[in-house]
């Protein structure tokens, strides 16, 4: 071993210190966004804020590196189950009230739909699965003849940028407030659903009835 390599019980040392700072951040940034101060990071962590500059270089280093364990894995979740319903009525509302629950439930969903932190790759890919997804779902939707007219993929985007600037800075209000008015955004999004003998008396429609998980 050369004097210029490192030891291996630095190099265990370095990567202990990673995966703290990994799991601080998740921690933090959960509870506070994307925004929250590093120092409570490097608190967290059991480090220096030097440290984590050493390691990942600053903060978009950092949400690069836990995004995916953050929100990024929930995200394409939800694109994913709503994709795999058939109905597009059905898709509409589970994708609507699902990204509705997350950004009540997780801050740092708020500051990616926001594209706060545009130099973050991972960011911004995930900003492009949701655009792409919205394409999709409005093209189907038309074609079904179930959405508002006029209604287009950045009332998707305006939407949820919306939502997500009223919950970052303008208070959280009560969840069943919340839920209430989730109800009323799918309301407006798809227009009614034609009467039909199917359903049983008594049945929700799923075009003003969020999802299981926005309750």
């Amino acid at each position: 071993m050369t004097s210029a390599e490192p030891s291996p019980a630095l190099r265990v040392d370095a990567r202990r210190n990673v995966d703290r700072i990994r799991a601080a951040a998740v921690e933090v940034f959960r509870e506070q966004g994307l925004a929250a101060p590093l120092e409570e990071v490097a608190a967290a962590a059991r480090v220096s804020k030097a440290t984590i500059f050493n390691r990942f270089g600053g903060r978009i280093g950092v949400i690069d590196a836990v995004l995916d364990d953050l929100v990024a894995a929930e995200l394409r979740d939800i694109v994913d189950d709503a994709r795999s319903i058939a109905e597009i009525r059905e898709r509409i509302c589970s994708y609507v009230g699902a990204i509705r629950d997350l950004q009540y439930r997780l801050p740092a969903v708020n500051d990616v739909l926001l594209q706060e932190f545009p130099d973050s790759e991972q960011l911004m890919n995930l900003c492009h699965v949701a655009g792409a997804f919205h394409d999709e779902l409005v093209t189907d939707g038309r074609a079904a003849g179930v959405l508002a007219p006029g209604f287009t993929p950045g009332d998707f985007q305006a939407l949820t940028r919306d939502n997500a600037l009223a919950l970052k800075h303008g208070g959280r209000p009560a969840r069943t407030d919340y839920d209430r008015r989730t109800v009323f955004v799918l309301g407006g999004i798809c227009r009614a659903a034609r009467p039909s003998a199917g359903p049983a008396d008594g049945a929700r429609s799923p075009s003003t009835s969020p999802t299981a998980g926005a309750g």
